[in-house]
Parts: C-alpha cells; structure tokens; sequence
C-alpha cells in the first residue's frame, strides 16, 4: 500500500506570524491523522516559524522550490543546503507557476530535482498540461516529455526518493477541477512511463499526487481513486480547518 501524501503549497501567502497561528490551529485537527504523511509548504521567510510550530509532531515542511547549486552567484535563489538548515525536509520542483512565470524547463526541473535528492530533501517533481493541450489532444504526449526530459534523468536509487505531483494548469488556482476519471486517467499515463523506464515496482510503489482546485468537498472522490496517492492543495491549504478536513478525507 502507498501510503498518501497530503501536501499543502502556501504560494505567496502568510507571514511567519501568521504561520504560527495556523499551525496552532492546524495541529489539533490533525493529531491522530497517522494514515498519510503531511507535508507543507510556506514561503522560505517562513521555514523557520513553520518548522519550529511543527515541533514533535509528524508534519512535515518543505520549500517551494530549490537552486540547482550548492551556493555561489546565484541571485534570489535558495539552496538544499540552506532548505536543510532551516528544518525542511521536502522541496517542490517544477510547479506550473515555476514554469508559467519564471522560466522554468523541464531540464532544470530534473536539475533542481538532483540537488534536493543530493542534499537529503524529498522533491515533489510537478507534471501537468495547459488548456491548450488538452483540448488539443497532447495530453498525455506532453506527461512523457515532462517525464522523459525533466524526471528519467534519475537513477532509479534517486527515482525511488521522490513523489510525482500532476497537476493540469487549467485546473490551478480557476476553480475547474479534473474529474477524478480524467486525473486517475493521467497518473496512469505517468506510471505507465515509470515502468517503461524503471519498471514494475517502482511503478508500483511510487506516489503521485494531484493537484488542481483541491477543496474539502472534492478530495474524498479524488482520493478514491486507487491511482491517486494525495493531493498537492494551493489555496484550501491555507485556512487550518479546511487543510485538515483535506487531510481527513
């Protein structure tokens, strides 16, 4: 059995004061949710507040992105090594906003996705179609390049450390959420690729999560779907209740 990631991306939001206060509310509600891992995501200026709130609990932290290098002239970039220092443990890579607005590629997807695994952090490597794509037919052929470019550079030793999020960019931040047929649909593409390149029980034992207008009243369809192994939540993870109500769907 995979056991479910439930993970929470703050984006642009909060203040470490009010990280404190979320976790303050948050940890109650989910104290005895032993049944996934959670993990979340704030901004870097609120790693510490956040790590420091999640102390002697089972919450995990993680940044939204990570520098390729270990340090040097890399202006506005946050390496593994600092990310480590900080109390983290997981790193996002390649989200669609990484990719839409600051140049992300599928090359330094992969990149980013090495230095996380050199410096002991879990990436969750991002994956997902825009509109375009879809109602164009490319889907699945755009999850194999992101795939092929941006994930089988790994080692099937790094392969097996890292979680798969998809996460359609028509459905981020517009209030359309693919129905749970359509995403389970694409994880099975992903984990078709997964075999192909590392296969069957890599396949088998590697989550991918979904993410895309995740809200309490639709995680419980899409967490029944067997090809769904949590969910990458953006804005429902930033009020305590509701995050938590996700994580116990």
């Amino acid at each position: 059995m995979r056991k479910p990631v439930m993970a929470g991306n703050w984006k642009m939001y909060k203040t470490p004061a009010e990280t404190t206060a979320f976790f303050e509310k948050f940890r109650p509600l989910v104290a005895a949710s032993g049944h996934c891992e959670i993990v979340i995501a704030p901004p870097f200026t609120n790693l510490a507040a956040a790590v420091a709130a999640v102390q002697g609990t089972a919450i995990h932290i993680g940044a939204q992105n990570i520098a390729w290098a270990k340090e040097g002239a890399f202006t506005g970039e946050i390496s593994g090594p600092m990310i480590a220092a900080a109390g983290a443990t997981h790193a996002i890579v390649g989200h669609s906003e990484r990719r839409q607005y600051f140049g992300e590629t599928d090359e330094t997807v992969l990149k980013r996705t090495q230095a996380a695994l050199e410096y002991g952090l879990t990436p969750i490597v991002c994956v997902g179609e825009r509109l375009d794509d879809r109602e164009s037919g490319k889907t699945e052929a755009v999850l194999v390049s992101q795939f092929q470019k941006g994930i089988a550079g790994l080692t099937a030793q790094q392969f097996a450390k890292i979680v798969i999020a998809y996460e359609p960019v028509w459905a981020i931040g517009t209030g359309k959420t693919a129905t749970p047929e359509i995403a389970a649909d694409a994880h099975r593409a992903i984990r078709a690729e997964v075999r192909e390149k590392y296969g069957k029980e890599a396949a088998d034992s590697i989550r991918i999560l979904y993410g895309g207008s995740v809200k309490p009243d639709n995680a419980r369809v899409l967490m029944a779907q067997p090809e769904i192994d949590g969910v990458l939540v953006g804005g429902a993870a930033l009020d305590p209740v509701g995050f938590a109500s996700i994580v116990n769907f």
